[in-house]
């Protein structure tokens, strides 16, 4: 695999200034993230890497709505996104923003079709243009033949795909992928790998979380984290 290539005509979307999270555990305060700035473009493809408590997941659970910082500022696209109220954090998670991670998070009772249908119970769309949609989806991650399977009657690879299947059923401004490739062999995890980079190249932005160098070197950027700080980054060709 090769890295993404970089969009010359990118359009900002997301910006973080000065980002701050603590939190409290006993009489210690810890500052998960310290006086961070981030900076992503449309059809970006950004890796985040650091050590256990480094902050990179709290990063990316800010960046993704679900959780907000002490202080500083978070805008996605024209949205002041910090000082959001739940309801609102909510309605953008639904609108702009997919989810990938590292235990796939499906729903054990629904097919693999239904489980990327979810996302339409806090959206509003067109039924039949949505079914067609996460039709498509699937037939392009090779999973035709297993819409009518529930996860447990899939492998690993499979329920990861429809995880990513079920996470660009909104044609998310930004896909957050968390260590996707955690739980699987090596095998699998490239071919997870190289889907999401066709999709990158197909204009959809991307934040992973890894702290494997092997896949953090096909994004654009790596941004290193150390005790809630990014301590350095990298630009790949």
């Amino acid at each position: 695999m090769t890295p993404a290539a970089s969009n010359a005509t990118k359009t900002p979307i997301v910006h973080g200034v000065d980002l701050c999270r603590t939190f409290e555990v006993g009489d210690t305060r810890v500052h998960a993230l310290d006086h961070v700035d981030i900076s992503m473009d449309s059809a970006d493809f950004v890796a985040v890497m650091g050590p256990s408590g480094s902050g990179k997941s709290t990063l990316m659970n800010i960046l993704g709505c679900l959780d907000r910082p002490n202080s500083g500022s978070y805008q996605l696209l024209s949205h002041q996104v910090a000082n959001l109220d739940d309801a609102s954090l909510s309605a953008i998670r639904n609108q702009h923003l997919g989810f990938v991670f590292q235990s796939f998070h499906l729903l054990p009772r629904l097919t693999a079709l239904d489980n990327v249908l979810l996302p339409l119970r806090f959206a509003k769309g067109d039924v039949t243009d949505a079914l067609e949609h996460a039709l498509d989806l699937l037939a392009r991650l090779g999973m035709s033949d297993r819409i009518d399977h529930r996860p447990n009657q899939l492998s690993g690879g499979q329920r990861q795909r429809v995880a990513i299947a079920r996470a660009l059923m909104v044609k998310p401004t930004l896909l957050l992928a968390d260590e996707p490739t955690g739980n699987l062999d090596s095998k699998t995890a490239s071919e997870i790998l190289e889907l999401m980079l066709t999709f990158n190249r197909e204009g959809q932005t991307i934040l992973l979380v890894t702290h494997e160098s092997s896949i953090a070197a096909l994004a654009h950027r790596i941004i290193h984290m150390r005790d809630g700080r990014i301590e350095g980054e990298e630009i790949n060709a």
